[in-house]
């Protein structure tokens, strides 16, 4: 079929379905919802057979879905309307949530049902559940939609679908999120926080001024007066509650940009006593820890679950650290696990737009993150395994590359290139990594391509080393780590031998060089592509037009 996607933008969840109906044949064009003209224009361009909305703000253009199919992806159950679907579910403790694919119609969110999809209802971040679970109810759903369509069956209407929960929710206002600090116990607070994940954040004020929080974490141990703030770890602080305390990970000040909480109030929390952690052992109790480590017999496992995937300098240091320290041990497999919802996104965008000098932090970012790269490929002790259970973009693909295996769960989206993002070169090893294994024509189509990969794809193409069932991915990655552990002595034995000879043909610093040049250039260099794009980004400016490698009906 011939899909027009119509979207606010090309998010996790628009990523995926155009990956998998891309990958099933389908003929996709994405056109990003700008003006009804543009969109109406983008229609009759394209000629589509359908036109599927999986990510909208508003209501698709009458002279639109009048005259052509159009599905609406909704992130609710049977008779949910309102833009704040997952926001209520979250915030109110719903247990079972779903996605439903309905036809757009006069009256929003209100047209017949062509397929839904149920999932229990976690705890967890709103922008979590939207990248997990609710991404994989909505591929569910849209499948099982074509399905219907295919067979040449009718939708039904919502007034005849059987047991509809689902009721009409205004938009949530910032006064529904409001936290009472001397009254919402941890779970309260932790529940207003979770549901305004990602976008809005709940409006509050730290030091007394006025902020966004989000990416909160539940804190078992330290105590203070409800509201205050009381201890710091790194790039969050803890706030007390009336029954306990949680994290702050992330704050965005009146006017600024999203940031780790200690440095959008680095003045103010350089008073706040800091608590770290014993050390790179995961805690036994529930606290805030963006590092740790756990040890099963020869296998070693180090998880690191950055906010968003962007890893700044600092944190990339602390991550070198912990890695070191984990080659120490007496384990012959290091499993690097990286984060639920992403494994690594590259450079922390927002820290570098927040620095004195962008293209500086810029420099010591990737200076960085080519250390742990460096750290990885050089590692003679230990096998290394990248084990990907969430998405990764950019250096986040090629830091996974340096380990000497990388397992992809499933179902997860990746974005290995660098130009998107003002025609960035990129490093993290890349041209020593990728042309043996792919071809230099497959490395230079990878790097050029700008549009997402699925799992399935990156091992067909040789550039990942296997794919693993979402449902088992952990026990997998146990059992196919240990068999690693038992082979150690051949395969450290074989990768000394590659790494030695690979050395002798061309210098691994070599290869950091000259990637760094070109990154020099694009940071310091005449073309300020990178830093405009950068500040779009994390400005978050609306989309003006959609980009030509996503438009094909623009081609």
């Amino acid at each position: 079929m011939r899909i027009l996607f119509l979207t606010h933008g090309f998010n996790s969840l628009t990523q995926r379905l155009y990956a998998e109906l891309t990958a099933r044949g389908h003929e996709v064009s994405v056109e990003f919802d700008i003006a009804d003209s543009v969109s109406e224009e983008a229609v009759a361009l394209w000629r589509p057979d359908l036109i599927l909305a999986p990510f909208l703000k508003r209501a698709i253009p009458e002279s639109i879905w009048k005259h052509h199919l159009c599905w609406v992806v909704h992130p609710g159950i049977v008779g949910d309307r309102g833009p704040s679907a997952l926001d209520w579910a979250i915030q109110e403790g719903a247990n079972v949530w779903g996605v439903t694919v309905l036809q757009a119609e006069a009256e929003m969110d209100a047209g017949p049902i062509w397929a839904t999809q149920n999932f229990p209802l976690r705890r967890a971040r709103k922008a979590s559940v939207y990248r997990q679970e609710a991404t994989e109810a909505a591929l569910a759903a849209v499948l099982s939609a074509l399905e219907r369509l295919e067979r040449g069956e009718k939708p039904t209407p919502l007034s005849e679908w059987p047991n509809a929960r689902g009721q009409l929710r205004p938009s949530m206002k910032q006064v529904d999120r409001a936290i009472a600090w001397q009254k919402d116990d941890t779970q309260t607070v932790l529940g207003k926080i979770d549901a305004a994940d990602g976008f809005p954040g709940v409006a509050d004020s730290l030091f007394d001024q006025p902020c966004h929080l989000y990416d909160a974490w539940p804190e078992e141990r330290l105590r203070g007066e409800p509201g205050a703030v009381i201890a710091r770890r790194a790039t969050a602080l803890c706030r007390a509650t009336v029954d306990g305390a949680l994290w702050i990970g992330h704050v965005k000040r009146a006017g600024g940009i999203k940031l780790p909480a200690t440095i959008a109030y680095a003045k103010e929390s350089a008073g706040v006593p800091e608590v770290p952690l014993d050390g790179w052992w995961a805690s036994e109790h529930a606290t805030w820890q963006d590092i740790r480590y756990e040890e099963d017999g020869a296998i070693g496992w180090l998880h690191f679950d950055f906010y968003n995937g962007a890893m700044g300098t600092e944190q990339c240091q602390r991550l070198l650290d912990a890695f070191l320290w984990a080659t120490q041990r007496p384990t012959r497999v290091i499993v690097l696990m990286g984060g639920r919802d992403f494994w690594s996104n590259g450079i922390h965008l927002n820290l570098i737009e927040n620095a004195p000098s962008p293209a500086d932090e810029s420099w010591a970012n990737i200076n960085a993150i080519d250390d742990l790269a460096e750290a990885i490929i050089r590692c003679e002790s230990h096998l290394t395994v990248a084990a990907l259970g969430g998405n990764a973009g950019a250096g986040g693909c090629f830091l996974a590359r340096a380990c000497d295996e990388v397992w992809v769960k499933d179902g997860v989206v990746l974005n290995p290139h660098y130009k998107n993002m003002g025609n960035l070169f990129g490093s993290e090893f890349w041209t020593y990594s990728l042309p043996p294994r792919v071809g230099a024509e497959g490395a230079a189509m990878i790097m050029h391509h700008r549009l997402p990969m699925l799992a399935r794809e990156a091992v067909q193409c040789g550039f990942y080393d296997a794919v693993l069932p979402a449902p088992t991915f952990r026990v997998d990655i146990a059992r196919r780590a240990q068999e690693l552990a038992a082979a150690w002595a051949q395969r450290r034995a074989d990768k000394r031998a590659q790494r030695a000879a690979d050395e002798a043909q061309k210098p691994l610093a070599t290869y950091r060089a000259e990637e760094l040049a070109q990154m020099r250039r694009n940071f310091y260099g005449f073309d300020p592509s990178y830093h405009v794009a950068r500040w779009h980004f994390v400005s978050k400016t609306p989309h003006s037009w959609t980009p030509r490698h996503l438009a094909r009906h623009r081609m």
